[in-house]
């Protein structure tokens, strides 16, 4: 190749270099294709610890980016033509070079081939448009064990997708009114086997091509190195899980998301209040058991009523959401209360999705406190709340 089609060259892997150093966390790989002639000769760069190990030509050597740029523009001269694909998750961008041009444009990732019916039948599984789609997605649902190895969701696992696909619907709905043009810091609180995370991770990173980090929080260590291995057989690197705490545990850049998942009793309102805490931008909660208040509430105007237990049973489930809700709304959140499945699956089936509009409504903090006094209650969120403040 010439001089002026390598110096248009370098300047094109200038770019790549910059890009990778900004989105290290999804950098997949480099395919590059030499031509001399009627011959070709392929290199394969693949992440290592923050350099590229790079094969070709029969030798592999760990080299840092900017020793990879000068690596493809010293070996171009050599060669009549190059065709370089740089890879990150849910994108490829294509470097075409030859003595008459140089040609850069970036390719979206198409859904994969799938030679059984599978896609068609998870499509009508329930009349929708799957977000997480399979044939694309199909890395990720095999890992969280929700597709088998040929390809089809697996039957016993059927539910489970639609609910978290659901999941995925609603929160993409809250997507609009967070900060654009930064990475969102989604902190998961009791984050179990994390697959939420992983599907969100995938959901926004390779579908709506946004920036983002996850913090997995859980104080069982075994939970934990599971995340950690399904997040590495991914080669999801934007992605950090620890055995702690949440009460003890301090983030190191601002918290846009927090957000948990059946989290029993008052574990919930401990990941409420840690939102509130860190005044993230949202906090999306599925709660799970209610025994707190059961306990303690009483309401003489509804004495002859409550004498029976399932209906005062019920009646805590709804006050405690309900006065979780309210609190929330007293700390500066718009809040919206909705059913992600239906209530024939399961009865704790309500999502509690907060976003952060201004500093505090003193009108709710006002109605909380007439609440607490009406039903002789000392609700867990409002305790962890001044706790930790």
């Amino acid at each position: 190749m010439n001089k002026q089609s390598i110096s248009k060259l370098n300047l094109f892997l200038i770019g790549l270099k910059n890009r990778f150093e900004e989105n290290l966390d999804i950098f997949k790989g480099i395919t590059v294709i030499y031509k001399a002639g009627l011959k070709n000769f392929k290199g394969i760069g693949t992440y290592d610890s923050g350099k590229i190990k790079f094969n070709f030509n029969g030798k592999t050597e760990s080299l840092s980016i900017d020793e990879l740029v000068d690596k493809l523009c010293s070996n171009a001269v050599s060669y009549d033509s190059v065709t370089l694909t740089y890879s990150e998750r849910g994108t490829d961008i294509l470097i075409e070079a030859d003595n008459k041009n140089v040609k850069m444009k970036n390719i979206d990732i198409k859904e994969e081939e799938n030679d059984n019916d599978s896609i068609n039948e998870t499509s009508t599984l329930l009349n929708r448009n799957y977000l997480i789609k399979v044939g694309k997605a199909d890395k990720l649902l095999k890992e969280i064990g929700i597709m088998s190895k040929e390809g089809k969701i697996k039957n016993d696992k059927i539910r489970k997708y639609n609910q978290i696909d659901h999941y995925v619907e609603l929160f993409d709905e809250m997507l609009n009114k967070l900060p654009k043009n930064q990475t969102l810091n989604i902190l998961d609180c009791g984050c179990g086997k994390s697959y939420l995370s992983f599907v969100l991770n995938y959901y926004l990173r390779e579908v709506k091509k946004m920036r983002c980090h996850f913090i997995g929080l859980d104080y069982k260590e075994s939970v934990i190195e599971t995340s950690q291995k399904i997040a590495e057989n991914l080669g999801y690197r934007n992605m950090e899980f620890h055995a702690v705490d949440i009460k003890n545990y301090t983030p190191k850049h601002k918290i846009n998301i927090v957000m948990s998942l059946h989290a029993c009793d008052t574990a919930t309102d401990m990941a409420l209040a840690l939102g509130i805490k860190l005044s993230s931008d949202a906090i999306v909660a599925l709660p799970c058991c209610h025994r707190e208040l059961l306990s303690q509430y009483s309401y003489e105007p509804f004495k002859t009523i409550l004498k029976h237990g399932i209906f005062k049973a019920r009646m805590a489930d709804i006050l405690t959401d309900g006065m979780r809700s309210l609190l929330l709304e007293a700390k500066g959140y718009d809040v919206s209360v909705v059913e992600y499945i239906s209530p024939l699956e399961t009865p704790k089936n309500l999502m509690i999705r907060a976003v952060k509009i201004k500093e505090e409504n003193e009108d709710a903090m006002s109605e909380y406190f007439s609440l607490m006094s009406s039903l002789n209650v000392f609700p867990a969120l409002y305790n962890y709340i001044n706790e930790w403040e």
